[in-house]
Order: C-alpha cells, then structure tokens, then sequence
C-alpha cells in the first residue's frame, strides 16, 4: 500500500472512531431520557451519512450498507419527529443502535489488523429493516425480507421508472467521462452530495441500488445516471453539485412535460427541455463540458449560500500523529541535555562572563518555554477513557440484571496520550469488577442494608502536583476478607497459621491467576484481573491502591506520572555514582545519628518518624558498591513512599533538585531483569555523565 493511501486509511478509521464515540455518547444519553431530540436525530443521521460516504469512498461495502440503512432509519425519525416511533419500540431501537455501533467498531478493527471484513450482514440488516416496517405500520411487526441489502428498500419505493418519475418533473442526465470506472459509485457520491442540497424525499435517482449493485455501472455508462426532482430549484442546486464532482463529462437539464410512463430517459428528449426549462439552457449529451457550468447556471443560487455558511465555522484543529510527537518530545529532550552541557561545562568553571551568564539564563527560559509547550502537546484529557464506561455500566446492567449508574468527576483533568492509552483497559476492569463483584445481586438486597436501590459507581480523576489520581469507588457489598483469606490459602498464596492484616488481605487481589468468582462468566472467573491492571499500571511507572470496607464498598486508586517523558528528580550521590530520584516519591530527608535507628534481631535497621517506624535501605550495600559513606552521621536519610509502601534511603549526599529527561535502559539489560533491582531508567546530566533513575515502588521490597 503507497503513503497515499496509508494517510488515506489514517483519516478514515481516525474520523470514524471518533464518530462512533460521539455516537455512543448521543445513544446513552438518550437511552436514559428513552428519546432522541431533534439535534440528536439531526447528528445521528449526519453520522451516518458521513460513514456511509466514507466507507463507499474506501469501498468498505459492508460498512456502507449498514450506515445506509441506518441512515434511511433516522431519516424517517427525521421527517415525522420522534414521535414515529411507539414506546414499546425505543428500546429496540436503543440495542439495535449499540448492536450497529458494536458492528462498526468490530470491522474497524478487521480493517486495522488487516483482516477480511465481515461478509454476512444479513443478520443485522434484517433487524433494522425490520424496525423501519415496524415504525412504518405504527409498531405492528412486519415480515423481513428475505434478502437484506440496501438496495432492497429503495426497490420497495420504487418498483419501476414510472414509479419514480410520478411527481418528480424536474430531470437532470449526468454522464461520466468514458473508462473512469467505478461509475455506480461515483453516481453514490453525487447522490449523498444531492441529499446536502435539499429534502431527500424531493429527489430521486435512477438506476437504484448504485451504492450495493456493481452491475448498475454498465446502465450508467450506457444511458447515464438520472437525477429526478419535485422542483426546479432543487435541480439548479443540484447543477451546481454536479459540476463540482470528479469525472463528470456532461449533464443535461430535462423537463418532463407531464407525468406519462415512460422507459428510463435518453438525451433525445433535450427540445422539450428547452421549451420548458428557459432559466437554465440545456446543453446536448456528452457536448456541455463539466468545467463550465456558470452557463447552466440559474441567477437564483441557494445552495453555494448553503455550502458558505458551513465554511464560517471551522475549528482551528489538526490531527498529527503520535509518532511525530513522539519525535518532538526527543528532539526537545536532546535540546534539554545540550542546554545543560553547555552551561554546566567544566571549562567554564572559575570564569566570569556575565554576557554568556545572561545568554545562558535567557536559553534556560526558552527551552523550558519549548519543554512545557511540548508535553502539552501530548497531554489529553481523560473524558474520552472516562466515557466509554458509560457503556460498559449499561450493558453489564443489561446482562447481570443489575441496578447501577457511573457518576463522572474531573474529566477535564489531562494525562500525557500514552498513559491515558495504557490505562484504558485497567479502568475497564475494575469498573467490571465493580458491577460484577461490588454491586448487590438484586435491589432488594441493597434496600434491606439501607442503600439506594440503584448502586454507584464513582469514577474520578484530579491532579496533585507531577500525578494525577484515578479512583474508581463503588457502594456496594466490598471485599470479603475472609473468603479472600481462605482462597489465597488454597492457592499457596497465604499460610493458615499467620495473621494477616487487612491492607495485606486486598493485596492478594492483585496476585496472578487469583479470582474469588466460583463460576466462569462474561466478565470474571478467570484468573486475569487485577494482576494485569497492577502490571499495566506499573508499566508507566504508577501504584495501584486497592481500600474497602464490608457492606460498604470497595475503592481502587490508581497513582499515574502525567507524563513519561521529562520528570522533577532530586540528584543525590553514593560512593562515585549518581542517581535520580522521583521528587513525587519523597516526602522529607534527615540529618541523623546512629542513636536514632532502631536494629531488629534479624539486623535491619529502622528510623522512627511521626510515630511509625519506616525501614532503612542503605544503597551502598544494596547495590554492593565499594565506595560510599558508612557511618549514618556522614549521610543524609530520605523518606519516600509509593503507594502504600513508605521506607528511607540512605545515601552519600543531596546534589540538587533538576528536571530530567528520562531514557530508556537498553533492551538486552532486560535479560538481568533490572526493573526488580529498582532502576527504571536513566538520565544524562549535564556534565555528561549518567544517572540512574530509581524505581521507588519495585525497591520498597528490599524494604520489607
């Protein structure tokens, strides 16, 4: 496939996507409401529309028929208020539009892993055409047809060309220039152009079926494509859509002098239009050219005011890759370090240039002016991750016959677009979890405990400083300690003689392969859960929180790094060597002697603050480095913490507070598993030399 047409697919499964979302939006809320206002029904079948002439464009047929259909659907909807449709129908049309979001989002992703797409639509087609007899007949149901398509209902309006031309005087010929190919789909187009310029029930076309019947090329190309309509200003609007189309060779304006059957049009009768049409001059089949139409044109033009208006309102928006931004990112980061390497250049040192001094100061701005702009590039807000849950609550409702709503709070808050990416789906599943596990079987369970018999679900993000904070809060029944207890025991995963605490309890929720569902469903029982949430979350470097209280429900709190890329760390030094700590991780740093450490029998070492006692990690030996401060009086002792977990380091000295940009560790040292030594990465200061950055979650385990 050529560049062309990578950047052609790009645009479409991005418009798209961002089509159903808005969709599923739209449906949900009007689910709740059980209607459609009229500014819904408008965009739905502007949605439609939209994908039906994109997927024509890119030959997705199958995604095309169904948007037809869809599209006729909401046209009637359109036409004759929402009020069309009885209430014992809305709920049906309510699935029958998730079913047909469902649809697109499974061949969009056919399209991007480069698989068939699917073939038998017949299913769903039934199932729409279905509706559309049933709103027609005021709710009666109608036999399917037996063979689905798109080109089915339009036969059904108009059986014969008699049929079609009856009440519609207004002719226009398009021809299409010869061996452009594809002519039953350029007529497609030209048609969704037309429904643009006036009422669909005002015109239509002859051959049908242009957009499903690859046979009618042969018709078009032999006789050309008729346009038919109920008045002429519509046709004169239409000229002007058909001279703006690709391909077309010639067209010609036809008057019908009175509603008489006959066969489907040649350019033959051309005098009659002449006689009747004196606004607009037809000229002769395949002579007019089609870059020429001010001549064919009317003085009375209201479609290009139409086309106008639409203009006054573009957003000032572009979609860019993420891999360019990506790029960007590294291209400032690198600009960052040789910042840092000029101004902190050891030749430099003892010199007094107050010029450079300035100049320096004056880049430092700049860059940091360049570095913010940057990642704020990549910063998204998390209402789009936030609001696809609204659908996974309502059809778990369905499913479980459960009572529940999903409360949103801070979905403006914004994340950098990787991370927003890879929390996705550990959202997705503690929401489910939430539904499956938290919420109460039936209402009458969560009456009896005093509850409202509709559960909740909270989903909240807010900022703190360099991390934003995700809970996920249900009131439900909460986690059963003791039936945790017992299976962590049956799977090896607790001993039956120990006493465990609760914070430890919920932590054997996080182990692999660990379920409490004593049934395999949809949703749960199968051992992939929370472990896969905690791994995915500690993969863009954040802690999972996991509190509950029985009958009252269960909290999960996700600790995420806004960013990935650039980080505040505190430089300290241990023997020759430097590392990075998070400036997020650390709480406060000592100055101590050796009396205020507390040694256990097995040897550890404690610091005592605030009443609790905290271990003490000396790095020296941690890492079994040969140089280093020994005494504790000589160094410095920094409290961290991550998550639940909160300990001290102890290291040579503090070098400073600096923003770093982080750099991943190479590949092959993933072999020696260095992530579980503490080391996520490293960062290259400005003298050139490395620092280490520290895992402060994976090093808490040296702690316990």
């Amino acid at each position: 496939m050529s560049a062309g047409s990578d950047s052609i697919l790009d645009a479409f499964l991005y418009e798209t996507n961002t089509l159903l979302e808005q969709l599923d939006s739209i449906v949900l809320a009007a689910e709740q409401q059980d209607s459609f206002s009229e500014d819904d029904i408008n965009t739905i079948f502007r949605i439609m529309h939209t994908i039906k002439g994109s997927s024509a464009m890119m030959e997705y047929n199958s995604l095309m028929t169904i948007a037809h259909r869809a599209e006729d659907l909401f046209a009637i909807i359109r036409d004759k208020t929402m009020d069309v449709v009885p209430e014992e129908l809305r709920p049906e049309l309510f699935d029958l539009l998730f079913q047909t979001i469902d649809f697109f989002r499974q061949e969009l992703e056919h399209i991007e892993n480069e698989q068939p797409l699917t073939e038998d639509i017949d299913t769903l087609l039934q199932k729409v055409n279905r509706l559309i007899d049933q709103i027609h007949s005021g709710g009666q149901a109608q036999p399917a047809p037996a063979q689905g398509g798109a080109a089915s209902a339009p036969a059904a309006q108009a059986s014969s060309t008699t049929a079609t031309r009856d009440g519609f005087p207004y002719v226009l010929q398009v021809f299409f220039d010869e061996g452009c190919g594809m002519e039953n789909l350029r007529a497609y187009m030209l048609v969704s152009s037309v429904k643009d310029l006036c009422a669909e029930s005002d015109f239509t076309y002859e051959p049908q079926g242009v957009d499903s019947d690859p046979a009618t090329a042969d018709q078009i190309v032999e006789s050309g494509f008729l346009l038919f309509f109920r008045n002429q200003a519509d046709r004169d609007a239409a000229i002007h859509a058909v001279t703006a189309s690709g391909s077309v060779r010639s067209y010609q304006a036809i008057d019908q002098p009175a509603p008489e059957p006959r066969p489907a049009p040649e350019p033959a009768p051309a005098p009659a239009a002449k006689q009747a049409a004196p606004a607009a001059p037809a000229p002769a089949p395949e002579s007019a050219p089609a870059k020429a139409p001010a001549q064919n044109a009317p003085d009375k033009k209201p479609a290009p005011q139409k086309a106008e208006a639409t203009h006054h309102h573009k957003e000032s928006l572009i979609s860019v890759n993420l891999d360019k931004l990506d790029h960007l990112a590294a291209v400032v980061g690198e600009i960052v370090i040789t910042e840092s390497m000029v101004t902190a250049s050891p030749e430099l040192k003892g010199l007094k240039l107050d010029a450079f001094t300035k100049s320096a100061r004056q880049l430092r701005k700049l860059t940091d002016e360049l570095q913010d702009v940057s990642m704020s590039l990549r910063m998204v807000p998390v209402s789009g991750t936030f609001q696809k849950m609204n659908r996974i609550v309502r059809d778990m409702c369905k499913k479980l016959g459960k009572q529940a709503r999903l409360v949103l709070e801070g979905e403006d808050t914004e994340v950098d677009k990787t991370i927003v990416d890879s929390i996705g789906d550990p959202i997705m599943h503690i929401v489910r979890n939430s539904m499956d596990h938290g919420i109460e079987e039936t209402a009458q369970q969560r009456i009896d405990a005093g509850k409202d018999p509709v559960g909740e679900i909270v989903l909240s993000a807010r900022h703190t400083g360099s991390e934003v904070i995700i809970e996920i809060k249900d009131d439900g029944q909460g986690v059963n300690y003791d039936a945790v207890l017992n299976k962590a025991i049956r799977n090896g995963l607790a001993q039956p003689d120990v006493e465990y605490s609760h914070k430890d309890i919920l932590n054997f929720l996080m182990a692999p392969g660990f379920s409490t569902n004593t049934e395999v469903t949809e949703y749960s029982g199968r051992g992939v859960g929370m472990d896969v949430v905690k791994k995915n979350v500690e993969e863009v470097g954040g802690t999972v929180i996991i509190t509950s209280e029985p009958g009252q429900g269960m909290t999960t709190t996700l600790k995420i790094p806004l960013t990935m890329a650039i980080m505040d760390g505190m430089e300290v030094s241990v023997g020759g060597s430097i590392f990075t700590i998070p400036i997020h991780n650390i709480r406060q740093s000592f100055k101590i002697s050796d009396s205020d450490l507390v040694r256990d029998a097995a040897g550890g070492e404690m610091f005592k603050c605030m009443g609790s006692f905290y271990p003490v990690i000396r790095m020296k030996d941690l890492y079994q480095m040969d140089s280093g401060v020994t005494r504790i009086e000589d160094g410095i002792l920094i409290w961290v913490d991550a998550g639940e977990h909160s300990y001290c380091l102890f290291v040579d000295e503090l070098l400073g507070e600096q923003q770093v940009v982080v750099k991943p560790l190479p590949s092959y040292l993933n072999r020696f598993n260095i992530k579980a030594s503490g080391i996520s990465g490293c960062t290259i200061l400005g003298d050139g030399n490395i620092s280490i950055i520290l895992d402060v979650s994976n090093l808490c385990t040296y702690a316990q």
